[in-house]
């Protein structure tokens, strides 16, 4: 560092955090290539995103996996994928993040045994896992045991990785994802501690951890956050993250050890705010998004990742995220960041920002502890509910012009954008025969395995699931003997039962989005109901296959709820057929799909070939998601009356075309 240097700069410059990119799709040896790719360039740590199958526990060739198999991610079945995935990446000298929850317990057993087989000490190992179920309840819909049972495998992994994997973190309490489901930075913050709280309690109450321990417990317990583009909020939000888990720790756990006591955590800046339109604005959103995480020396982010430019288009490629990493790269090594103190150490505005931030979160943690602590909160719909309300707010407010998106509800005049000008060529394009690959191989992978050892290692996990044995052995035991993820989730599903959260419809507070134009959308769908000699038109919301990222399914269903329709949304993961019969038997006027996974052009078809099946072809389907312009085209040759896409904003204008559809379907 310069020896003229003016005072108050660090007496080194500190290190960067660790950089990655969220990655893997279509097989373990393509995502494989991709990591090595991404570490060649400079990236210093691995983000694994593996597909939903996958994350909901079940294998490629499962009916719900049809259509899903490699699309947001890697398909991992069985040991021999994690080998392939990993192959020629040491992961002793590797810190590897891994977005997974239900199955978390499996995929730790998975890539330890492969570490293992590497050489790799157990104990040398860093990472995570991100293991936080209570958010897939609310927002991003990968759960699949109830609430209590789902803590019981996340405080198994903690006490496991306690003795066994002292530099693993086992968990990841997630904001991220409560952010993007609507939460204010107050609703974020008292949420997400309300579920450490819930984990930390679970660790305690197991008796699996000595109390004079539950400092290192907390000490391995780290933060995955959300920043969006209000970034001076955003750094008054981690600041006050840091105070209260800070005070949660010291006082409610009585750890005394200030470093322990640290708030460590990642961040992945708001995937969900980027925008269809215009999709070059992206790049400065991206940015400011990171500087909120990272400006704040007292309260930085300990790894980064970054979304690329064009994930409302559809799955990025590489170039996109070497693009994303290189953001990274220049903040750290170009600026001056890195030199200095915290920034806003005596600032007055921080100071007062913080506290507030603060003081509300503290009074929702409190409001959710007086319920029962959040599992109650998530059984009663109280979360879910809380969350869809303010999403409806948020929605309002762009909406009517309150907020601002550049070159959605504000400057939209453009000139045709060079980045999109290829077309389907600006986004990664997943190989059809990937699925086809994906279900050879789990099949080959079964009829070359001991059975006996197999049905062994089943019955074990079973007998130990009705105890409360820690169930990290014996998932260990299936991992040796060659189980599939969807044996491994089949096993505890019989035992520890599936779950069906609150949608958060009959909570959510209604009427607050529209302006004056729901009126008159109010009136048309009443006067077509009139016509029709129905008491109310009648909306089935469907979510087919495995995409659990219901917001917009969610906001679509209150705001027609609003306009009068009658809403019928059973919630996520349903199958072609389960849709097709809720429709028939509700005698709906109209389907409406959501699908974000990138599935759609197998997932709506199989629910118009049901419908025709079912001789209900006469009723119209309209979708919604993130669906290239050549997609849309071909769901509309197939009989998709409408489809949407996340430039379409305005929900109330999206329900009067609704209305539309309805009477030229039926002649008015």
């Amino acid at each position: 560092m310069d020896e003229k240097a003016p005072p108050g700069r660090l007496p080194e410059r500190e290190r960067p955090w660790v950089m990655r990119t969220y990655a893997g799709h279509s097989s373990a040896t393509a995502s494989n290539a991709l990591f090595r790719r991404n570490l060649a360039k400079g990236q210093t740590g691995l983000s694994v995103a593996f597909d939903l199958p996958t994350q909901t526990g079940y294998d490629p060739d499962h009916e719900l996996a049809a259509g899903e198999v490699g699309r947001v991610g890697v398909p991992v079945a069985h040991l021999g994928d994690m080998r392939a995935l990993f192959e020629g990446i040491p992961l002793a000298e590797m810190n590897t993040s891994m977005t997974i929850n239900a199955p978390a317990m499996w995929l730790l057993a998975l890539y330890g045994t492969v570490g293992a087989e590497q050489g790799a000490e157990l104990a040398r190992c860093a990472g995570t896992t991100q293991n936080d179920i209570i958010k897939e309840y609310l927002s991003r819909g990968t759960y699949i045991f109830p609430p209590a049972a789902s803590l019981r495998l996340t405080a198994d992994v903690i006490a496991y990785t306690l003795r066994e994997m002292p530099r693993w973190n086992p968990v990841n309490i997630c904001s991220y994802h409560l952010q993007e489901a609507g939460a204010t930075p107050v609703q974020e913050v008292g949420f997400a501690l309300a579920t450490a709280v819930a984990v930390l309690d679970a660790v305690r109450d197991a008796g699996q951890v000595p109390a004079e321990r539950m400092g290192d417990v907390v000490a391995r317990i780290s933060f995955f956050v959300n920043s969006g583009v209000r970034f001076v909020e955003e750094i008054a939000k981690m600041r006050a993250f840091g105070a209260l888990w800070d005070e949660i720790t010291r006082e409610r756990y009585g750890v005394t050890d200030p470093k322990q006591r640290r708030f460590r955590y990642g961040v992945q800046v708001n995937s969900l705010g980027l925008t269809e339109a215009q999709p070059e604005n992206n790049i400065q959103r991206i940015v400011l998004e990171m500087l909120g995480v990272t400006l704040s020396r007292d309260a930085r982010a300990r790894a980064v990742q970054l979304p690329a430019w064009n994930e409302a288009l559809g799955l990025p490629r590489p170039w996109d995220q070497q693009w994303s990493l290189r953001m990274q790269q220049v903040l750290a090594y170009e600026s001056d960041l890195l030199e200095y103190p915290d920034l806003f150490a005596g600032s007055h505005v921080m100071t007062a920002l913080v506290d507030g931030i603060v003081t509300g979160a503290r009074a929702e943690l409190d409001k959710v502890l007086e319920m029962g602590g959040v599992v109650a909160a998530v059984e009663t719909g109280y979360l879910k509910s809380a969350l869809v309300g303010s999403l409806a707010e948020r929605r309002r407010r762009l909406e009517v012009g309150t907020d601002v998106v550049v070159g959605v509800n504000r400057f939209t005049e453009t000139e045709p954008s060079p980045l999109t000008a290829a077309g389907a060529e600006a986004i990664e394009q997943v190989d059809p025969a990937v699925e086809a690959a994906a279900v050879a191989s789990v099949r080959e992978w079964r009829s070359g395995r001991d059975g006996a050892a197999v049905d062994a290692a089943l019955d074990r996990l079973r007998a130990d699931a009705a105890t409360t044995a820690n169930l990290m052995p014996a998932t260990l035991a299936c991992v040796r003997a060659e189980v599939t993820t969807g044996e491994w989730a089949g096993a505890l599903r019989q035992v520890l039962g599936e779950y069906r959260a609150p949608t958060g419809l009959a909570g959510a507070t209604t009427g607050v989005g529209g302006g004056s134009g729901l009126a008159a959308v109010r009136e048309r769908v009443a006067i077509t109901a009139r016509e029709l000699g129905s008491g109310r038109l009648r909306l089935l919301v469907g979510k087919p296959g495995l995409d659990g990222h219901s917001n917009g399914a969610e906001q679509i269903a209150v705001r027609a709820r609003d306009a009068g329709f009658e809403v019928i949304y059973q919630g996520i993961r349903l199958t072609a057929g389960q849709i097709v019969a809720a429709a028939v038997e509700e005698d709906v006027d109209l389907v409406g799909l959501s699908v974000l996974s990138g599935s759609h052009l197998d997932a709506v078809p199989a629910v118009l070939d049901g419908l025709r099946a079912a001789g209900r072809g006469d009723l119209p389907v309209v979708v919604g998601g993130i669906i290239p312009p050549g997609d849309a085209e071909t769901l509309r040759a197939a009989g998709v009356a409408r489809v949407f896409t996340p430039k379409d904003f305005a929900l109330t204008d999206i329900i009067d075309d609704l209305v539309t559809v309805v009477r030229s379907a039926n002649g008015l």
